[in-house]
């Protein structure tokens, strides 16, 4: 049963993609799957539209997360930075669970850039406890600075 619903949710998550529809967070999203929408965005970013994927990324910051940053435009500019840009249609990514409670999860993320280098990132996500719309939701609090792991020829 399980199984049937990831299979169901990856199947909502590719049509939502498919039809420009940026997915928002909801209580029913686990950790891991939220950085997984992350990364698919990144991965396919402009997909739908220019930027469509990180803009899917912004959807699961945490508002925290989104004050440091600043505004969209300014988050863009981040993530297409030398600090960041690797992520943007990257080849591949593995996401390996490190670290959880209830309230935080933390992750291992590597991926395969453009250029076939390899980067380590550690990604947290937290459950957002305040009340409104967000209650309950797993949102990105902190990605590390990438660690580059070198090449894959």
């Amino acid at each position: 049963m399980k199984i049937i619903f990831k299979i169901i949710f990856l199947l909502l998550v590719t049509l939502s993609f498919s039809n420009a529809e940026l997915l928002s967070p909801n209580n029913n999203i686990s950790p891991k799957e939220v950085v997984k929408i992350q990364l698919s965005g990144l991965q396919q970013n402009d997909l739908n539209y220019k930027d469509s994927g990180i803009e899917q990324t912004w959807q699961f910051a945490h508002p925290n997360n989104k004050r440091v940053t600043g505004p969209l435009s300014n988050f863009k500019m981040m993530i297409k930075s030398d600090s960041y840009g690797m992520m943007i249609n990257h080849l591949s990514h593995t996401i390996t669970e490190v670290g959880s409670s209830d309230k935080w999860a933390q992750f291992e993320v590597i991926i395969l850039d453009k250029d076939k280098i390899y980067h380590k990132f550690n990604w947290q996500v937290e459950k957002y406890t305040l009340d409104g719309s967000l209650k309950d939701c797993w949102l990105t609090t902190m990605v590390s600075s990438p660690i580059p792991l070198g090449s894959s020829i």
